[in-house]
């Protein structure tokens, strides 16, 4: 069995193999030659071995590695075809080719994914093969939470190489919260001045929670966002950012306080949870937004655009008369109008701009948010509800895909938060709810898993926390629940392990956690799946 992950639709193993050596020749027609580039600099970066572009003499005769466009395959599909006189990669476009690469890679040696090395220039020989291979799933992606603690842009590109390494092509950038706002606004300079550094950042959660007493901060200028999305795109991944609206906004108003509902100053803030702040609902702060979604547009290509919208605490709404006046002028009901109402004013600010809103389930409250991407979360009952309503879904339901989540329930695990979440769980994800009539299937998009980041403050905890779950991740997302694919992954992730490794890959180990890992003394608060439920069904009610 060759050891492919995630797991190709079709397999077919040949007899003999090609032999890649230094100066073996390559072609790519366009626009399929940025993959081309991809496994040219891989090649030379692990393997010591330079591929040699072949010119347009006639005399060469075929490529030994050869790149060709096929428009009768779906976008992100592709023909990886190996045999003695050569290699050869059919796609319809430069995604399908990024795939083929993944999987050519993952036929040589494990040491062609380290990265910055020389390698010894050896020649390998790739086995013949024919993969015909194509993803389940649109939106194969993670949200990685850069506001809570920031990562800086190496640590981003890292994290898009192992994205790609895996075949997923969304990396959702949660770029703003309470904690930190972390994208540079040139309007508004004090949002990265001032709502880009904190004092102190809270150690655990729950009862026992303190403070750790060190001040956070980072924000990425407009160039260095520009690098991230370009360097995605380069490998056939799709940056969508996100603004947080209208809660998960103390850093903001910390900048600029006209925002807010409050008299007194306040600043980022140093703990974890829900806060109580809200954004106010003047002309005047939609008009902010706009600006700041406008910068923000400029730099994202995305189709969409993430808004969040989830987790506002309403009660500063209740309790200002301006806003209760402001509601009784909008012939608004309630509080959950009018989030609706001030996150329906940005959507159409968002589509004028030629873009789609994308939110948190929460958006679905209030009734007046159509045809908006919905993150789904909250369980199911958001993707249900807007996929019968004619929008499209992004399924990342905590109970399967927090990959901050504890995994196991070890007194040594580093992170004993969340739902225990393992690799079976996430291996087990299907996007589509159970309860949704197959005629609204094609709504939902896929699913990406999301890594909020309170308790995950490096490199090497984000390593830990991401792989081998991400892995799974992947693999349910390319290649569903085949029983075949699901049968075979334990053996095949287990043989993956070495490519991780040389990748610098620090993963947590089926044994448990590493003893650097441990952070004694450290609370978190758990729950069990009964009790979660529970929450979830009482928090979604008011979208039925």
């Amino acid at each position: 069995m060759l050891n492919l992950l995630p797991q190709p639709s079709r397999v077919e193993t040949g007899s003999g193999a090609f032999p890649l050596t230094d100066g073996t020749r390559i072609r790519a027609e366009a626009p399929l030659d940025a993959a081309a580039e991809r496994l040219q600099d891989a090649l030379r970066a692990g393997l010591g071995l330079t591929l040699a572009p072949e010119t347009d003499s006639a005399e060469q005769g075929a490529s030994a590695v050869e790149f060709t466009v096929d428009t009768r395959l779906a976008d992100e599909a592709y023909v990886l075809t190996v045999d003695e006189d050569g290699i050869r990669v059919a796609a319809a476009g430069v995604a399908g080719a990024h795939h083929a690469v993944q999987t050519l890679l993952q036929l040589l040696p494990a040491r062609v994914h380290r990265r910055a090395t020389t390698g010894d220039a050896a020649p390998v020989a790739v086995p013949a093969v024919r993969v015909e291979d194509a993803p389940q799933y649109r939106w194969r992606g993670l949200m990685l939470d850069v506001s809570r603690h920031f990562a800086p842009t190496a640590e981003v590109l890292r994290v898009i190489d192992q994205l790609a390494m895996h075949r997923l092509n969304v990396l959702h950038l949660h770029l703003t919260d309470d904690q930190g706002w972390r994208a540079e606004i040139r309007r508004y300079p004090r949002l990265t001045e001032i709502g880009a550094q904190r004092p102190s950042s809270q150690l655990g959660a729950g009862p026992g929670a303190t403070q750790d007493g060190r001040p956070h901060g980072g924000f990425y200028t407009q160039d260095d966002l520009r690098e991230i999305v370009g360097y995605a795109a380069a490998r056939g991944i799709t940056v969508v950012p996100e603004i947080e609206l209208p809660g998960h906004v103390q850093a903001a108003i910390a900048a600029y306080p006209e925002l807010g509902l409050v008299a007194e100053p306040l600043e980022p803030w140093t703990n974890w949870g829900i806060n109580p702040h809200a954004l106010n609902v003047e002309e005047s702060t939609i008009a902010f937004f706009c600006n700041v979604l406008d910068e923000v547009i400029d730099i994202f290509p995305s189709a969409v655009i993430g808004i969040g919208g989830d987790e506002c605490r309403k009660d500063e709404w209740r309790a200002d008369a301006r806003t209760q006046e402001l509601m009784r002028e909008r012939g608004l009901a309630d509080e959950d109008e009018l989030q609706s109402w001030f996150i329906a004013r940005i959507d159409e600010h968002v589509r004028s701009r030629g873009r789609r809103l994308y939110g948190w389930d929460e958006i679905l409250e209030g009734g007046r948010v159509v045809g908006a991407t919905v993150a789904s979360w909250r369980g199911t009952a958001g993707a249900v509800i807007a996929a019968r309503r004619g929008s499209d879904v992004v399924m990342c339901p905590e109970d399967t895909v927090y990959l901050d989540y504890r995994q196991s329930d070890s007194p040594d695990e580093p992170i004993p938060t969340g739902l225990l979440t393992t690799v079976a769980h996430v291996r087990a994800f299907d996007p589509i709810p159970a309860e949704l009539e197959p005629e609204h299937h094609a709504r939902i998009l896929g699913g990406q898993g999301n890594l909020w980041t309170e308790h995950v403050d490096s490199g090497r905890r984000r390593d830990y926390q991401l792989f081998p779950r991400l892995c799974a991740l992947a693999e349910a997302l390319w290649s569903g629940q085949d029983p075949d694919a699901v049968a075979s992954f334990p053996d095949r992730l287990e043989g993956h392990l070495a490519r991780l490794d040389a990748a610098g890959v620090e993963y947590r180990p089926a044994s448990g956690p590493l003893p650097w890992q441990q952070v004694p003394g450290v609370p978190g608060k758990s729950y069990d799946r009964a009790e979660r439920a529970a929450q979830i069904a009482r928090l979604t009610a008011n979208l039925t």
